[in-house]
């Protein structure tokens, strides 16, 4: 461990690594001519060079313009991140954990599976959950909380501390990756793309059941060895910890509230105001559109699914709440052209209807939610921060210089070529700034409009950072998340990167030839 510490140590903190980017865009105002694409209506752009506005004392306003100028993003970063440390906080996935293996524990016990196969099929099932966060919620800090409980549970079923590392954080990679819907890569790129909101969903739901597939499978088949034979484990010895506290799970308390249907009544009615409103909504997909009853179904959804959970537990009805939150994010964003604000207020909505139905008080509620957006406030700042080196280029009129000499020089390429270019930088970069929401922000503002100048299609452009960012997160040494979930689950650091350096390789190969289609095919929303 203290080998991992010491490495983690000697890699700049990503507020370093930024400033120092800051510094280096402002000398590139000294050094590169100015320049400015005029963009017609109806013809391409056409560069002109111009007088350049070299930087200096510029570099010290640049955090507050870099703020200004993602502001919108930064709040919704903070609201997210206080509504999900009210959700972790009720243990409510805890629970849904529990009580799925609960339930195939009674079908062994009834001999209407082996063994083997009812713990595949719970580390399968597990996977699915937290890479499906992943690809929604953009789960990552979240899993090093999950680490200390899963690991125990696959150490009871016959499995190591690797297999349970795996299926919460690798599988929630693996939907970080595939973000279908993740509002901290997905919609930071596509808004700074300036593209509709979660547009091209039907490919990208696409790559993520195909990367989950190579994902699980790798894992699954790893598992399969240790469970057949426990001492071909790498971490083997050093599981003894773990095997100790095997079988010592959390007791779970069952319980709801009265003001819990309160607040579930009066939810109800509101969404079915709003049904009543909308009868019929017009959801598009790609060039397709559909008129369905989508806002009466998820009201009625809401009811069944809340008096069949609340009956249960007040932690069931919470993952209802979690449900019903990505179905109307989804109809919003497809059917309503939402967008970040009414996204932020979507999700203050039901961070708020978390708190009220786990009867906590309204002074409670507002310290979860500072508590939350103080958790991730680095990474807002980062954003604003990261904001400030397009400000200080764009401001000393280089940016479209830098984005002329790269279309030029990447032009030759071929649309292959320039997607497979974008994809390498975005993979290298991730080593330097683990961040996603931060390379969205730093490099988005670039690679976008570059896009343009290469007929490239700006979907492809952000689904390019977006495998760009996910696949090294798994192995970097400077992810904090990662040496996090290493230092818990107590697995050494250079053990980790011989097990899970051929899945990234496979992973960013297929990350590959996945681009592909986004640049050599028709798809709905590119």
């Amino acid at each position: 461990m203290s080998n991992q510490n010491s490495m983690f140590k000697k890699v700049p903190n990503t507020f370093i690594i930024i400033s120092i980017l800051i510094l280096v865009s402002s000398v590139l105002t000294w050094v590169i001519p100015g320049g400015e694409y005029v963009f017609g209506d109806n013809s391409s752009p056409v560069f002109y060079k111009v007088e350049s506005s070299p930087q200096n004392w510029q570099i010290f306003t640049a955090f507050q313009k870099g703020f200004a100028k993602q502001a919108s993003i930064i709040v919704f970063v903070l609201i997210v991140g206080g509504v999900f440390w009210i959700i972790n906080s009720t243990k409510a996935i805890d629970y849904a954990i529990f009580s799925l293996l609960k339930k195939m524990k009674y079908f062994e016990r009834k001999r209407l599976a082996s063994n083997k196969l009812i713990s595949q099929l719970i580390l399968l099932i597990i996977m699915l959950v937290f890479s499906v966060f992943g690809a929604v919620f953009g789960m990552s800090e979240e899993t090093i909380a999950f680490v200390g409980i899963i690991i125990p549970l696959v150490i009871s079923l016959g499995y190591d501390s690797i297999t349970g590392v795996s299926v919460v954080f690798v599988a929630a990679g693996l939907g970080f990756a595939g973000a279908v819907l993740n509002p901290f890569t997905i919609g930071i790129a596509q808004g700074i793309a300036e593209i509709p909101l979660f547009s091209g969903i039907t490919y990208r739901m696409f790559c993520w059941l195909i990367i989950n597939v190579v994902g699980f499978s790798y894992i699954l088949w790893y598992s399969n060895k240790v469970f057949k034979n426990p001492q071909l484990s790498p971490v083997y010895e050093t599981d003894n910890y773990w095997r100790k506290k095997a079988g010592n799970l959390e007791k779970l308390n069952y319980h709801t509230p009265k003001q819990a249907w309160f607040y579930f009544i009066l939810t109800f009615i509101i969404t079915l105001i709003f049904a009543i409103a909308n009868p019929s909504s017009d959801i598009k997909i790609g060039n397709s559109l559909f008129s369905i009853p989508a806002l009466p179904v998820l009201s009625g959804l809401f009811l069944i699914l809340g008096i069949y959970t609340l009956r249960k537990s007040v932690h069931y009805f919470v993952i209802n709440i979690l449900l019903c939150l990505v179905l109307y994010l989804i109809i919003g964003t497809m059917g309503y052209n939402w967008y970040i604000n009414e996204i932020s207020a979507l999700f203050l909505a039901g961070g708020i209807l978390t708190g009220l139905v786990m009867n906590m008080k309204g002074d409670e509620i507002v310290k979860s939610l500072v508590d939350g957006a103080k958790d991730i406030f680095s990474a807002a700042i980062i954003i604003g921060l990261a904001g400030g080196i397009i400000v200080i280029l764009e401001d000393g009129k280089v940016i479209h210089t830098m984005l002329f000499y790269a279309s030029e020089y990447m032009g030759n390429f071929g649309k292959v070529g320039t997607i497979g270019s974008m994809y390498g930088i975005q993979t290298v970069l991730n080593i330097l700034i683990p961040s996603g929401s931060a390379k969205a922000a730093i490099t988005m503002p670039i690679m976008a409009p570059f896009s343009d100048l290469v007929n490239l299609s700006r979907q492809a452009t952000v689904m390019a950072f977006q495998f760009g960012d996910g696949f090294t997160n798994m192995i970097t040494p400077t992810s904090a998340v990662l040496m996090a979930v290493l230092g818990v689950s107590k697995i050494p650091y250079i053990k980790w990167v011989k097990w899970v350096s051929l899945l990234i390789g496979i992973l960013i190969v297929l990350g590959f030839i996945l681009l592909l289609p986004t640049v050599l095919m028709e798809l709905n929303g590119f």
